[in-house]
């Protein structure tokens, strides 16, 4: 497929064909005849916001239960049917959202949708498979206490997020709430999925019109009066002081930092500023100003750079980097110098062009393949962003300032208050 070369190409109003079903599924769908395969990347109002605290890893378990058997189909005969067409369908959960995927050749796109909507609507969850998906999650639980950056990530957000925030809870439990979950609780929350708020994306080798007829035969009878409201995340407070902690993990030769805060949703009107403040702090080139501070110049850190994750709530923005054992509080004190660099300083004119230039050139990368166009689109309809937002994407990226820069990077970043979550040997 040949990248979009200019805003006609790039997919808008004029090519993307958008439906309401009656009960609550917005169907969009956009025609691309290069290949003869079809992607489905769908999404539903669930997750773990959902779980009690106490059953904290509840709707990453469910989801990973729900292919392994349905009224119609054992686990075995269910997968000998999608692989017996070279197709694929999975499934995955997070705090707001289900998302689910699917490609095949487009002759087989009835058949896969029908495949789906038996997994979302009718799984039976059988207990051997409870009990095996039960074994499989405790053994990654393990692992992951043992793992210096996985360790760091889950203190950093419990610090970042504290007194009770959802975002502060691990989505894949933990070694003490895994063990407390039932069948009984799995299929009780089932019963949060429903079609209210869904969203289904079709892109491939159908007609627009054709794909939305065949979601509706799917899924379009599909209701759930139990379904409850749409989830959303409590705002999360800026932090006033240090919170550090540090993560014994003997034995290890390097430990893992991750120093953060709370950032913004991908709502707020300053998203695409924090976020070209993210990639020119440490994520642009080699990593943007981190990896030259960190790195390059003083050998600090195997890998030192920032990421943004803007969703449906304050989601984190992060430093996470591996260093020597021995240069964990250097390391930090040159991060901050950074942190406290793009906060109290306007970055150059020669940082704003480069980095404009590179998103505009990842979302023409993005769109290469029909997962990426898909995956467009539904972001497009989750946060309603118009159906002409990929359009206006380049002027978007043109018009943000470096005033604007700045102003994002102090909305949420402070030198002298963060979160610091470190793990590795004394």
């Amino acid at each position: 497929m040949t990248p979009p070369s200019n805003n006609s190409a790039l997919p808008g109003p004029d090519d993307i064909l958008r439906r309401e079903l009656n009960n609550g599924i917005t169907v969009l769908a956009r025609e691309n005849f290069s290949s003869p395969a079809v992607v489905v990347s769908g999404l539903l109002r669930a997750g773990s916001l959902l779980e009690p605290p106490e059953k904290a890893g509840l709707a990453s378990f469910h989801s990973s239960l729900m292919m392994r058997g349905t009224e119609q189909h054992r686990f075995d005969e269910l997968y000998e049917e999608i692989e017996g067409i070279g197709a694929s369908l999975s499934f995955g959960s997070g705090g707001h959202t289900y998302r689910f995927s699917s490609k095949s050749l487009a002759e087989d796109l009835p058949q896969m949708l029908n495949l789906t909507a038996e997994v979302i609507c009718q799984p039976t969850f059988p207990e051997e498979h409870v009990e095996r998906v039960r074994g499989q999650i405790m053994t990654s639980l393990q692992m992951r206490a043992h793992n210096t950056r996985s360790m760091a990530a889950l203190k950093f957000i419990e610090l970042a997020y504290p007194d009770g925030h959802p975002y502060g809870r691990s989505v894949n439990g933990y070694l003490d709430t895994i063990p407390a979950i039932t069948r009984d609780d799995i299929v009780s929350f089932h019963k949060n999925l429903g079609p209210h708020k869904a969203v289904i994306v079709v892109v491939g080798a159908v007609k627009a019109e054709e794909a939305v007829r065949l979601v509706k035969d799917a899924l379009g009878q599909w209701e759930n009066p139990q379904q409850p409201d749409i989830l959303s995340a409590p705002d999360a407070l800026r932090l006033t002081t240090p919170r550090r902690e540090h993560v014994l993990i003997p034995g290890k030769t390097q430990s893992d930092l991750v120093l953060g805060f709370p950032g913004p949703a991908r709502a707020n009107p300053d998203f695409h500023a924090a976020r070209l403040a993210n990639s020119i702090l440490g994520e642009f080139g080699m990593y943007g100003r981190l990896g030259d501070a960190v790195r390059k110049a003083q050998g600090l850190a195997y890998y030192s750079y920032s990421r943004m994750t803007g969703g449906f709530g304050p989601g984190p923005w992060r430093v996470i980097a591996g260093v020597a054992p021995e240069k964990v509080e250097q390391a930090v004190e040159t991060i901050r110098e950074e942190i406290r660099r793009i906060v109290d300083e306007p970055v150059s004119d020669e940082e704003l062009a480069e980095n404009r230039a590179y998103f505009k050139g990842q979302l023409v990368l993005s769109l290469e393949t029909n997962e990426g166009v898909a995956e467009s689109i539904k972001l497009m309809e989750m946060h309603d962003l118009g159906l002409d937002y990929l359009c206006r994407y380049a002027a978007m990226i043109d018009a943000i300032t470096i005033e604007q820069i700045q102003k994002a990077a102090a909305n949420y970043l402070d030198p002298d208050a963060y979160a610091l979550a470190v793990a590795g040997p004394d």
